[in-house]
């Protein structure tokens, strides 16, 4: 390394502030208290937009299943609609602290008839490619406004509109969008598309 070269480096070095015991702590303390907003800010954005939640029962069976551990997303139903199809978790209009999942299959307006092992919506069947088993109850009806219809895919053995009502829209806490427990059976939770002939 040449003289020159070597003055220019040490001049360099001279150059570079000396920061006091003071400082370095001021810097140290700054970067933490904006990590921990940042994180605060994460939290409760995630809190309002997020929820988990522990499938509890065999209602929805065989596509959920006792001790899952879901995803709801609360913000959707905010900007569109709830769709048929949608698996929802919802507070259950007779007790509101407890909290049910199931799938949203009559929407406001639609009369909905259960008969001969099959779901009509307006005179059209609903293909349900998801049950194990045919419906076997009965049920004539139209699906008041602000209310959607929903029935769990184990239909033998699910609590759910066919006993006590429409679902009142207020009462959704929102959609079901993936299984994240136990980690092997980690799936996103699509909505279903129902065919109509």
């Amino acid at each position: 390394m040449t003289q020159r070269h070597e003055s220019q480096t040490l001049a360099t070095v001279a150059e570079a502030p000396v920061l006091t015991l003071r400082e370095w702590w001021q810097g140290v303390l700054r970067e933490v208290l904006e990590t921990a907003v940042i994180t605060l800010f994460i939290f409760f954005v995630v809190q309002i937009g997020i929820q988990n939640y522990k499938v509890l029962g065999s209602s929805m069976e065989p596509n959920l299943h006792q001790g899952q551990y879901l995803l709801v997303n609360k913000i959707e139903y905010r900007l569109h609609a709830p769709a048929r199809g949608d698996i929802i978790v919802f507070h259950y209009p007779n007790n509101p602290s407890d909290d049910y999942v199931k799938r949203i299959i009559g929407l406001p307006g639609e009369t909905l008839e259960i008969r001969d092992g099959a779901v009509y919506a307006d005179g059209v069947q609903l293909d349900e490619p998801y049950l194990r088993a045919q419906t076997t109850s009965r049920y004539t009806g139209v699906v008041p406004e602000d209310t959607v219809f929903v029935m769990g895919d184990n239909r033998g053995n699910s609590s759910d509109s066919r006993s006590w009502g429409a679902l009142p829209l207020r009462y959704i806490v929102g959609r079901a969008v993936l299984c994240y427990w136990p980690p092997e059976q980690w799936t996103i939770l699509p909505g279903y598309s129902y065919a109509m002939p």
